[in-house]
Formats: C-alpha cells, sequence, structure tokens
C-alpha cells in the first residue's frame, strides 16, 4: 500500500503541470513569456486582462513550478522558470492543432487562408542567418528580417538582425524599408494575425513579403539565440 501511495503522489505531481496548462488564461500568458521577462502589469495590458486576474493566474502558474519572479521596487516581473516550458507549450501547440479538427478549424478562422503568403520556416530563416554569420556580409541580397512587435517586445529580445518595427506604425514608416527586397516578418508566435495582416499590407505596397511560420516564442524554444542590439533602418 505504502508504494501504490508513493506512486500516487508522483503522478499527482505530474498532474499539477496538467492542471496548470488546463486554462485558455494561463496558456497566453506563459506564450507572451516565451518571449522574455515581462512585468505583471504589461502582461495584463498584451493579454487584454485585468491587472488581479493577471496576477492570480501568474501565481498559479508558480506555484506549478512553471515560472518564477522577481521583485524591482514596487514591480513584480515574471520569466519561464525553464527553456523547457517553453518546448512543452510547443509540443501542445502542435498536438492540438495536429490532431483536434476544431482547432485547425479555428486557427484558421483566425488567422484565414495563409498558404497563399508562402510562409518562410524557422530552419530556413536560421540557414540564411548562418550564412550571414559566415561570411560577415548580408544575410542574403535583399532580405530584411522584420519585428512587427511593439518597441519594448523588440528591444527584450529579437530574431539576430532583425529590423523592428510596430505593425500599428508600419503604413507610415514603409519608406524606411530597402526597395526591391524581400522581407521575412514575424511576431510574438506562430498564431498571431498581426503578422499575417502586415505581410498582407506590404504584397498590396508592392513588396515581397512573407511571414515566418512561426515567432519569437518557438524560436526560442527551438534553443535558437535572440539578440537585444538595435537593428538601424
Amino acid at each position: 500500500m505504502e508504494g501504490t501511495s508513493a506512486r500516487g503522489r508522483v503522478y499527482e505531481g505530474f498532474a499539477r503541470i496538467g492542471k496548470a496548462l488546463a486554462n485558455p488564461a494561463r496558456l497566453e500568458l506563459l506564450d507572451l513569456l516565451a518571449q522574455g521577462e515581462r512585468g505583471v502589469e504589461e502582461l495584463a495590458d498584451a493579454a487584454g486582462m485585468r491587472t488581479s486576474n493577471t496576477s492570480a493566474q501568474l501565481k498559479e502558474l508558480a506555484r506549478a513550478g512553471l515560472v518564477t519572479s522577481r521583485r524591482a521596487g514596487t514591480r513584480v516581473y515574471y520569466s519561464l522558470a525553464d527553456p523547457q516550458v517553453a518546448v512543452l507549450l510547443e509540443h501542445a501547440k502542435q498536438l492540438a492543432h495536429a490532431h483536434l479538427p476544431e482547432v485547425r478549424q479555428a486557427v484558421h478562422a483566425w488567422l484565414g487562408d495563409t498558404t497563399d503568403l508562402e510562409p518562410v520556416t524557422r530552419d530556413e530563416l536560421a540557414a540564411r542567418l548562418a550564412a550571414e554569420a559566415e561570411t560577415e556580409a548580408e544575410v542574403e541580397a535583399g532580405l530584411v528580417v522584420l519585428d512587427v512587435r511593439s518597441d519594448a517586445e523588440y528591444a527584450a529580445g529579437h530574431l539576430p538582425g532583425a529590423l523592428g518595427i510596430p505593425a500599428d506604425q508600419l503604413a507610415d514608416r514603409l519608406d524606411e524599408l530597402p526597395a526591391g527586397t524581400e522581407i521575412v516578418a514575424y511576431c510574438w508566435g506562430r498564431y498571431c494575425l498581426t503578422v499575417m495582416d502586415t505581410v498582407r499590407l506590404l504584397r498590396a505596397r508592392g513588396f515581397a513579403a512573407r511571414p515566418l511560420d512561426s515567432g519569437v516564442a518557438e524560436w526560442r524554444a527551438d534553443g535558437r539565440a535572440v539578440s537585444t542590439s538595435v537593428v538601424a533602418a
């Protein structure tokens, strides 16, 4: 009986992770934290949640060992407890998309048909960035990697060499994009409507633009490096 009880406690411990993940709001917060450390107020604003609710959900994630926190003055900042949390989240999303038709339908309803936008895979872009590093030249003649998140998100960590222009400013800053370039745009993750709308806007304005098949969250989950250096247009 003692062995059975111990075994039960082991699986109860495993179940705590599942219980913590079984909440859409907490999953969204983990997606945001997969980009890097953030304050409670910033997370609440990004997720469209009340600060009090955001704090409560973060405490649940902390109790499950998925996030950690630190205090700086009166502010509390959260981050993922381990890079494997982002990997777990990515696997869960992939499984849901692969095996739940209703998830695929919801994604299509949210993002629209993205096949005509010809998404660039992370491996493809990583290979181009590696080629840049080896030759100490531009990634490829006429290639621009464009981060369309907020300035704060960009500063916290972006893909190496990426130019940061928030999506809500892009229409007024198109002259900052070199003419005749191929643009690979990305946002926080693979289910970001903003980047799809950005690519559609750029194409309508005559740019050769494609979205990355994912974003910073998945890039980090792969174990790939991000940069905090600002790239000038």
